[in-house]
């Protein structure tokens, strides 16, 4: 198992967190906080002395300044960037076979270490793609991940894709933690539930979340 760099979640997975040679998608609309989640999840990472590499469309001093947002610092040790600033090879969204070689070939060089993969870019993907280029492609990449220790956290947004391209997706992952915002009167309150996790009993219910400078905390919902 690998922590997901919050302990609360942590505690909720059964105190260990994402289970090993492992993808796990976190969904939801723009805005409640999906990044986050791959932020310490990658700084989980780094105390660790695993190896992470962060996909992004975004310049990695525009993630950067949004992890210390959230309280993450990676001033003393910082992820391999793959994003549209890194050197010497950028990340081009539309190139998902130089994505594809690259994510494969970081895996092989560290196949005597634990590898953390962020990835922030499905949502661009599907835009550009037919969704089942996007399910090959996905699916060997997996095939290929679950070969070495590592695990990918991969983000998607909710609401910019169709519900069979979203179930398909989710299908796909063998973990999916779901955000959403509930409107209960007056109050809109921002929801998490582990909609599956491999190795983890179901767990139906959803919790309340909030972010902090500390991490993110989970509480019981009730309504």
């Amino acid at each position: 198992m690998a922590s997901t760099g919050i302990p609360s979640l942590d505690n909720l997975l059964g105190s260990d967190g994402y289970p090993d040679r492992s993808t796990i998608l976190i969904v939801g609309p723009p805005g409640i906080g999906k990044e986050a989640l791959g932020y310490w999840f990658t700084h989980s990472g780094l105390v660790q002395s695993d190896f992470t590499l962060y996909v992004t469309r975004l310049s990695s001093k525009e993630v950067l300044q949004d992890t210390r947002a959230f309280g993450v610092d990676f001033s003393s040790k910082v992820p391999f960037w793959y994003s549209s600033d890194s050197a010497p090879t950028k990340f081009n969204v539309n190139d998902m076979a130089s994505l594809s070689y690259n994510i494969k070939d970081i895996l092989k060089k560290n196949e005597n270490r634990r590898t953390r993969i962020t990835v922030d870019v499905l949502s661009s993907l599907l835009m550009l793609n037919p969704p089942d280029t996007i399910y090959k492609f996905l699916t060997q990449l997996f095939d290929e991940v679950k070969r070495y220790d590592s695990i990918l956290l991969a983000t998607l947004e909710e609401g910019m894709h169709p519900p069979n391209v979203l179930a398909a997706m989710q299908q796909l992952f063998d973990g999916v933690v779901e955000l959403r915002l509930y409107e209960e009167g007056l109050r809109v309150l921002p929801l998490l539930r582990i909609r599956k996790m491999r190795g983890v009993p179901p767990q139906p219910g959803y919790y309340n979340f909030a972010f902090s400078k500390a991490g993110m905390e989970l509480s019981p919902y009730v309504k």
